[in-house]
């Protein structure tokens, strides 16, 4: 008795993670969070990775639905904030003084440096012009630094984007590699310089 053939998938199938993300993505690009965007949303990344489909590759990070609904929300909170505060200032007509930072990040992923430059450019007011994979540094320029509240304030800013992203996504190998405490929680906190696993200098 022969073993039954098994059946060959007529289309190819996309992970939950995969088209969420996507989903998300088209999202955040329209920003507009509502029911009909949503499902746009959800069917362009259908027809995507149905035309189109990426070779398989492993996810190492660790999903955390209370991270990523933190991220999600600050990000939308974010948006609307900036956007208001450059309205303001247009209307104001007072002159921006815009500056250009570098931003050392924290991770060691290419995945979670391209999520958080992606981020940052949405933000109104800031737009990352350079990125340097091998060192994981960002550089952005700044609209207006007084409405930034600050050099320092833009830079904790990025870096506070990235710790997000990273209790949302990251596996609890990356973020002790990042020098942050397991959680999906910023107030997890940091872990002390020199600790086991934290690595330091370039990437």
């Amino acid at each position: 008795m022969t073993a039954p053939t098994p059946r060959r998938r007529r289309w190819p199938r996309a992970s939950w993670g995969m088209l969420v993300w996507l989903t998300a993505v088209w999202v955040l690009l329209w920003g507009d969070i509502t029911l009909g965007n949503a499902v746009a949303g959800l069917a362009v990344a259908l027809l995507v990775t149905t035309v189109a489909p990426l070779p398989h590759a492993p996810f190492d990070g660790r999903f955390r639905p209370w991270g990523v609904v933190r991220l999600v929300v600050r990000f939308a909170w974010d948006v609307v904030v900036a956007s208001a505060q450059i309205s303001w200032l247009a209307l104001r007509g007072r002159q921006p003084e815009g500056a250009v930072i570098r931003v050392r990040l924290r991770g060691h992923s290419d995945t979670y440096l391209a999520t958080t430059a992606g981020m940052t450019s949405l933000v109104p007011g800031s737009i990352v012009v350079e990125a340097h994979r091998l060192t994981g540094t960002l550089y952005i320029h700044v609209f207006d630094v007084a409405l930034a509240g600050g050099l320092e304030a833009a830079h904790r800013t990025v870096l506070a984007q990235e710790e997000r992203i990273l209790r949302a996504f990251a596996s609890d190998d990356q973020l002790v590699d990042a020098g942050y405490v397991p959680g999906s929680s910023p107030r997890a906190g940091h872990l002390p310089a020199g600790a086991p696993g934290v690595q330091e200098g370039t990437r």
